[in-house]
């Protein structure tokens, strides 16, 4: 079997076995529409009186929210951490070392898959809600956004992964990794614009600087906000989206990286301790 058709394989398992748990993702999409309806109840609310917020109207807020409810299903990664560590804990990961096969890219080809079936999952209930969106919903009508999109979205779930990766082998030193799962979440949340628009705290400094610009220079940037901004024209200056790329691409690198180091390190005390 040649080496991308062993990763093709595990995609079209993943494929199967993501199927088997549809429901498990329609229900969380469905879901994802009642935070939407709360969503718009607060931010009507934050909006009455007022045309605009951080110079973004209520329409262009509400498309925020649904482009990021909507991207979250394609690109976020739910539960590899936790599917790496059990793995890991329970001996499963032994079978990759004596396979010609790399566990990055095999785990990398099941969340693939999984993001394929929890986004088109995710669709069908915003296609069925739309005729109610459609009137707050505010997308650039210029086709370079969606084209400068396509490669931040790559991006950003490549950093999405590898951090869930990396938390997932932090397995091989700690039993327990749910502590250092939910911090990093917490501070994705607030970084991530998941919460809210990232545009709202440029305002906001931290010893003299912007809180929008430390976030620029942090990976939970570029796990969601960027992209999102640049679909739905909050970035829409060609030098701000090539340098998010850039930064965006430096943080994809330092991260495969610091999951390289993690693996080795992690198989030499996995094999020293008899795993």
């Amino acid at each position: 079997m040649s080496r991308l058709a062993k990763y093709r394989h595990a995609f079209a398992i993943g494929l199967q076995s993501n199927l088997v748990y549809r429901w498990n993702f329609a229900f969380r999409a469905a879901s994802s529409l009642f935070h939407l309806v709360v969503v718009f109840l607060l931010w009507g609310a934050a909006y009455s009186g007022r045309t605009e917020i951080a110079g973004f109207d209520l329409g262009q807020t509400m498309t925020y929210f649904v482009v990021t409810s909507v991207i979250h299903f394609f690109i976020g990664a739910f539960s590899e951490d936790y599917q790496i560590s059990e793995e890991i804990r329970n001996g499963l990961i032994n079978q990759f070392l004596t396979k010609p096969i790399n566990y990055f890219l095999y785990r990398l080809s099941i969340f693939g898959a999984a993001r394929l079936v929890s986004g088109g999952l995710a669709l069908v209930p915003l296609a069925l809600a739309f005729p109610f969106l459609r009137d707050f919903i505010s997308l650039p009508s210029d086709p370079s956004n969606y084209l400068l999109a396509l490669p931040a979205l790559v991006l950003s779930a490549l950093i999405q992964f590898t951090i869930a990766y990396c938390f997932g082998l932090l397995t091989f030193w700690f039993l327990e990794i749910q502590s250092f799962i939910i911090l990093s979440l917490a501070i994705e949340t607030l970084f991530a614009g998941q919460v809210f628009p990232l545009d709202l705290v440029k305002a906001v400094e931290v010893g003299g600087i912007s809180l929008y610009q430390i976030a620029q220079y942090l990976p939970y940037y570029y796990q969601m906000y960027f992209p999102v901004a640049i679909i739905t024209g909050r970035i829409d200056q060609p030098a701000a989206i090539y340098h998010g790329l850039a930064v965006q691409l430096f943080w994809t690198i330092t991260l495969l990286l610091i999951a390289q180091m993690l693996w080795s390190r992690g198989l030499r005390r996995h094999t020293a301790v008899g795993g």
